[in-house]
């Protein structure tokens, strides 16, 4: 009774229920969190791309201000060295008005100037963002109340005609009074100027003092530049549609944006700086006042912050850097991208995932049904068949049914029924053989995994010593084009320098002079001395270049980049280049002496080789002795080392004829003879762990035996020292 109620149990549950169920639940299943983790990850990347693009951004604004607003300085400090040198002479205002006028056609700046302390001044000024024009200005007198005078100008820099006066009162300046106040260069304020004639003038002053060598105050060299500039740079930035970038001052006003906005509004012919709180983008606007709620302090912002607004329903993703300069700017830079910018597509695809698997779960369920009717009855009757052979009747057959592929697994179990008890009759036969044959199959495995790492290690090192050669001769190349240029330029100077001597001291013979400045300077800078030292220090600068140019060709020889032929090269070439690679093993360390090399080199023709393989073995060679010599003097006192220094002996012959002989010998420890006799051996090393792979010493024999047909013999005596011996043909 039992029994019977269990299979009634097992039969209230149809088998097309149960082929139908799991096949649904796995597909809805993968589909689902197939969908669930595409969404995960998609949103993850996009968070790291805008995250990405984001600091991207930020960091090429910054780059671009430090380029941009580093030009000022760097011509004020010209122009101040030029007049405390005496090359420019402030009186001579024409002139110095031409000099600024070339100084404008150089540098894209707005404004050079030079105000006195007498009250003059000149400069040269692009206010219309194009046209070069020059300001002279002179004292500010009751009957000269319009004292600057704006000047049009010709190809040259000459003036033409008067474009516009002024009045200019330079004393009393903030471009002036600042730079004298801070006595250093600094950045004054940010100037704006409205002239409907002109586009909006917004631009950031710089400004110097320059004293004499009596400390006394010459006047302020300054320098405008453009503000105007970095919004069009913004707005060049590969940002979303509408993704904003913006610079603001601590204080919150605006310098420059990537909208389409201007910063600034003109009211009443007056240019009024807008802070970003106010700005007429509502993106800008919004991203300022919810940052200026997050850090109301913005002065206490001094490293990178990130910041997560929400605008308008609309997630913000914000970064807050700051930037700041040595002469007193100190700005932030905000980027903001939305983060439907990314999440668009993504929400997109989440959408038809939720389709697409609904659509597979009623594609599942309706070929479910269908095919579970087809399968179901074969399967029963196949698995009763089966159940009955796995109980030991082995003569169960299966009846044909209406499905041709379940007639042909009928036909298939009946056969395999069939074959079965010979099967296990000739299993037992084949097992043993089989074990025979598992066994002669391992060994072939090791074998060939043997020579498949050690073809592996071969392979290893011949690409490390193509890399190594690939960067060598890519460092060389790099080197010597500057090396050349500065090699170049050093003869040049010395020839400018001696003609300046001959000029200073035909100046001295013709207009000896007793005045007090002249000779103090000459003390001070002590001109005698200048003079020798100069010349010695250009003998040391040639001195320097000419022993560069000599490394950078011997490591381009040692690389043999462009000859991986076969074709005839210098021996003694590739020694020295090898040599002077290791030349900083060569000299004295803190953990041991320096090693001496003995040349003792013959007459050798050119022979014919494969130059870098045969720089890869005298590398591995000296390298060797190298480190035998560094292990024998960790062993030996300094007295020791002292009577018997550290030595390599290099001698190279020919041998009767048609050989070329290398040997290559230490005086180091040496080797005993069962160390020796393994030395060519693959992954044979006596080194420690993570100092040698042991393939060194064998892919050299290779190189010298099988590629070059020559030998490479090892001699070595043990408290003597050991000796490798080459031999090449001709």
């Amino acid at each position: 009774m039992k029994t019977r109620s269990s299979f009634s149990k097992f039969r209230a549950l149809p088998l097309q229920l149960v082929l139908i169920v799991p096949f649904i639940v796995q597909v809805f299943g993968a589909v689902g969190l197939v969908g669930y983790l595409s969404f995960k990850n998609g949103e993850k990347a996009v968070q790291d791309l805008s995250k990405q693009l984001i600091k991207r951004t930020s960091s090429e604004v910054n780059q671009h201000l430090d380029a941009y607003l580093s030009i000022p300085h760097k011509v004020i400090q010209i122009n101040a060295a030029a007049i405390r040198m005496g090359l420019l002479n402030v009186r001579d205002r024409k002139t110095v008005d031409k000099y600024f006028w070339h100084q404008m056609q150089a540098y894209d700046l707005t404004y050079i100037s030079l105000n006195l302390a007498t009250g003059e001044g000149a400069g040269a000024g692009r206010y219309d963002g194009k046209t070069v024009t020059i300001d002279d200005s002179t004292i500010k007198t009751p009957s000269l109340p319009k004292n600057s005078t704006t000047y049009l100008t010709d190809n040259d820099g000459n003036p033409t005609k008067i474009l516009s006066t002024a009045t200019w009162d330079t004393l009393n300046e903030l471009i002036y009074t600042e730079p004298i106040k801070a006595g250093k260069p600094i950045w004054t304020r940010i100037y704006t100027y409205y002239d409907p004639a002109y586009p909006p003038y917004v631009a950031a002053s710089a400004g110097s003092p320059v004293y004499d060598a009596n400390k006394k105050l010459i006047g302020v060299v300054g320098v405008d530049i453009h503000l105007l500039k970095l919004s069009e740079f913004l707005r060049t930035l590969d940002i979303s549609h509408s993704g904003q970038v913006f610079v603001m001052e601590q204080d919150g006003m605006l310098v420059a944006n990537s909208c389409q906005e201007q910063p600034f509004t003109v009211t009443n012919n007056e240019i009024k700086r807008l802070k970003a709180i106010d700005s007429p983008n509502p993106v800008v606007q919004g991203i300022a006042k919810q940052l200026q709620q997050s850090i109301p302090n913005l002065h206490s912002i001094t490293n990178t912050q990130e910041l997560q607004a929400n605008f308008q329903g609309e997630n913000y993703h914000v970064h807050i850097a700051p930037w700041r300069d040595q002469y007193g700017l100190d700005w932030l830079i905000v980027t903001s991208v939305p983060e439907s910018t990314f999440m668009a597509q993504i929400n997109a695809n989440t959408q038809i995932s939720i389709l697409l698997c609904f659509g597979a779960l009623v594609v599942a369920m309706a070929i479910g049904v269908f095919t579970s009717r087809w399968i179901a009855r074969p399967i029963l009757n196949l698995n009763q068949a089966s159940e009955a052979m796995a109980g030991g009747d082995l003569q169960q057959t299966v009846k044909c049914g209406n499905i041709e592929e379940f007639n042909i697994l009928a036909h298939s179990f009946n056969h395999m029924a069939g074959q079965l008890r010979d099967s296990f009759i000739a299993l037992e036969n084949s097992n043993a053989e089989l074990e025979n044959r598992v066994e002669d199959r391992t060994v072939e495995l090791k074998t060939a995994l043997s020579e498949l790492q050690r073809t592996q290690a071969q392979v290893i090192q011949s690409e490390k010593m193509s890399s190594l050669g690939q960067l060598v001769a890519g460092v060389a190349h790099e080197i010597n084009n500057p090396v050349n240029f500065i090699h170049g330029n050093i003869i040049y100077i010395n020839e400018y320098t001696q003609d300046l001597l001959r000029m200073i001291q035909l100046y001295q013979q013709r207009h000896p002079s007793n005045d007090p400045e002249v000779e103090a300077l000459a003390d001070e800078i002590d001109l005698e001395f200048l003079i020798k030292d100069l010349q010695k220090m250009l003998s040391s600068m040639k001195m320097g270049t000419d022993r560069i140019r000599s490394i950078v060709l011997s490591l381009r020889n040692f690389s043999r980049m462009d000859e991986a032929e076969f074709k005839k090269v210098d021996i003694h070439e590739g020694i020295e280049s090898t040599l002077l690679i290791l030349q900083h093993r060569l000299k004295s360390q803190a953990q041991g002496p320096a090693i001496e090399v003995i040349r003792d080199y013959g007459n050798l023709p050119p022979i014919e080789c494969y130059a870098g393989q045969i720089n890869q073995v005298l590398m591995n060679i000296l390298v060797n002795a190298i480190d035998a010599l560094d292990e024998a003097n960790s062993k030996r006192t300094d007295e020791e080392i002292k009577a018997n220094p550290s030595q390599i002996k290099i001698c190279t012959s020919v041998s009767n004829s048609q050989l070329v002989e290398i040997a290559i010998a230490d005086n180091a420890l040496g080797m005993p003879s069962e160390v020796k006799n393994c030395v060519f051996n693959p992954f044979f090393t006596t080194k420690s762990v993570g100092k040698g792979t042991g393939m060194g010493m064998a892919i050299s024999y290779q190189i010298i035996t099988e590629k070059h047909g020559g030998k490479l013999e090892c001699f070595s005596t043990v408290g003597k020292g050991s000796q490798f011996i080459i031999q090449l043909p001709i």
